[in-house]
């Protein structure tokens, strides 16, 4: 439950009140100004209208960097990187600090771990139980590839995660090992049974994300719809994103996702699904089906005003914008260098108070920008 309140009728209580700060008596003063109060009485954070956005409450969390997969869009073969040494990833204790003494009052509730492969972090299933028994924690779910999932679905639902995003990019075998760089045994088959797994286990919603790219798996869009019909399941369709791997592709980098609608509308209908998610993806349903289609159109549709989270590294960095590599701020260096959970705290809600700023930057510009990290060091 959340309150919106005239904030002019705050002023006089935070003249009174020194711990909300000066800044955000300035904030509030401002005449397009709101302040939005959770239900348990925790600021969430001040928005100003001329750039409205959703409630920022979601934090994506990067649990390592590396993967068993080296996908085409993530980590391209050919390309050097420099993984994080087991020394500057964040601890347990580090990151559990960071969420109950800095993002949790600050307004963050929803948490989804990343990687990487986030399954790959050692005793993964002890810090979903630490972080789902936070009793702020209103949301907690992982994206995966799903290869080491299968044995441990139930340990990980069990211990308190209840949504799973899992990659399925194909569901040919052979454009599948093409997509994930893999010159082995093939991996298809116990991806496949890692879906299965989380669907026995009782994952709501269960989603399964395609990154969508020209010429190698486009010709499947209709396949992986139709995972929708019979299923409860969410497919959610990915443009591709050049960051750090612009060249990859060609000119011919991304499908919009106009064009696969109209795909799926020729073939069956599609309709608006009165199912909403929390953030960037736009919702469709095939008449008569059980599960729902995603659209996460970020480089045809802009959805700056929808944006609702901030991304959280392995190595402790706090990156507002995905697209935007702008006014981060190394948390983890910072906590071991002695600066105060009080301190870092207040740097979050400024920066919760620029985001707005720096998320249409790049839109409003009409530019793109050159990226340092890859979306597995950045976390996906």
């Amino acid at each position: 439950m959340k309150f919106v309140i005239d904030t002019h009728a705050l002023i006089w209580f935070l003249e009174g009140n020194s711990r909300l700060g000066s800044n955000a008596k300035a904030v509030l003063s401002h005449p397009d100004s709101q302040l939005v109060i959770a239900g348990d009485g925790g600021l969430i954070n001040s928005r100003l209208s001329d750039k409205t956005m959703n409630t920022v409450d979601y934090l994506r969390i990067s649990l390592i960097d590396r993967c068993n997969f080296r996908c085409q869009y993530c980590m391209p073969e050919g390309t050097e990187l420099d993984y994080i040494l087991r020394r500057e990833l964040m601890t347990d204790e580090e990151l559990l600090t960071l969420l109950r003494e800095v993002f949790i009052p600050v307004g963050f509730r929803k948490f989804r771990l990343t990687g990487g492969e986030p399954l790959l972090r050692r005793g993964v299933v002890d810090l979903v139980r630490k972080i789902a028994l936070l009793p702020q924690t209103q949301d907690l779910a992982m994206t995966t590839n799903g290869f080491l999932l299968a044995p441990i679905a139930q340990e990980l639902y069990d211990a308190g995660l209840r949504r799973i995003n899992i990659s399925l990019d194909s569901l040919e075998p052979e454009t599948f090992e093409k997509i994930i760089g893999n010159r082995g045994k093939s991996r298809w088959q116990q991806t496949w049974e890692g879906i299965q797994a989380a669907h026995k286990v009782g994952f709501d919603p269960l989603k399964l994300n395609v990154v969508v790219i020209p010429g190698i798996n486009e010709q499947e869009v209709l396949d992986l719809a139709a995972l929708t019909i019979e299923r409860q399941w969410h497919v959610r369709f990915i443009e591709f994103m050049p960051i750090g791997n612009a060249e990859l592709f060609g000119e011919r980098a991304w499908v919009p996702s106009e064009e696969l609608r109209q795909r799926i509308r020729e073939r069956w209908g599609l309709r608006e699904s009165i199912v909403r998610g929390n953030g960037p993806a736009d919702v469709f349903r095939i008449p008569g089906a059980k599960g729902t289609l995603g659209f996460i159109s970020q480089m045809s549709e802009c959805f700056c005003d929808r944006c609702n989270r901030m991304r959280l590294s392995a190595d402790g960095w706090l990156r507002p914008c995905l697209l935007n590599e702008s006014n981060q701020i190394n948390l983890k260096t910072a906590l071991r260098s002695g600066v105060s959970t009080a301190q870092l705290r207040e740097q979050v809600h400024q920066l919760l108070l620029i985001k707005p700023e720096i998320n249409f930057k790049l839109r409003d510009s009409g530019t793109t920008d050159t990226y340092a990290r890859t979306m597995s060091q950045i976390g996906g």
